[in-house]
């Protein structure tokens, strides 16, 4: 049957409807380009003519008016086209978003599976339970005995009372180490005399023996 008939003809994507509705777009604006060209041509044998051949000129109009019309035409099949083509492509954006967005919901589904309210519940409570007690024992670690804190108080309050009452002492006045210069007597002049007279006595005996 499929060799009498032919095969199924494969359905296509919305791309592919897409690129084949642009495809006949730029087909159209060709056609319709093509067409005022030759209005154009139609419009100038018609002025041309119109003083030496009067039915040419409107032979030429007529060709003119059968061109403009089908420009009409195929302007509104472009634009029917147009829109055929905004809507695929806006339906084929909308399933892409609704795919995404089933695909979004199937991983949060996955990611939230086996993870109740009463779960996360218990397990924060689980978490401030031992928060509490990892609280506790620090507290109990850093905190100092009582019995060596009143030793260590006890101590120092003995140290603090020391240092004041000997604060309150006077000091007692310590002994001078001074020593007494000595006395330094001066020489007698008396024996200086003397001997400066003796010297002098002894030099002039032996100048009188020179002499002699």
């Amino acid at each position: 049957m499929r060799r009498l008939f032919g095969a199924k003809p494969k359905t296509q994507t919305p791309t592919d409807c897409i690129a084949r509705l642009r495809s006949t777009e730029e087909l159209l604006q060709k056609k319709i380009a093509h067409l005022e060209k030759k209005i154009e041509q139609e419009t100038e044998t018609a002025k041309r003519l119109a003083s030496t051949n009067k039915k040419g000129a409107l032979q030429a109009l007529t060709r003119k008016k059968r061109y403009e019309k089908q420009i009409q035409q195929l302007d509104g099949t472009l634009s029917t086209l147009e829109f055929q083509r905004e809507a695929l492509e806006n339906a084929s954006m909308n399933r892409e978003v609704v795919s995404s967005m089933n695909t979004a919901s199937e991983a949060m589904k996955t990611a939230n599976k086996g993870v109740g309210v009463d779960d996360i519940n218990k397990l924060m409570d689980d978490i401030q339970e031992q928060r509490e007690i990892a609280e506790e024992l620090t507290n109990a670690i850093s905190a100092p005995s009582s019995g060596s804190s009143e030793l260590d108080d006890d101590e120092l309050m003995a140290e603090l009372q020391q240092l004041e009452q000997q604060d309150k002492v006077p000091q007692a006045a310590e002994p001078s180490l001074q020593l007494p210069e000595p006395v330094r007597d001066p020489l007698p002049a008396d024996g200086a005399k003397k001997k400066k007279k003796q010297k002098d006595d002894e030099d002039l005996e032996k100048l009188q023996a020179w002499l002699a």
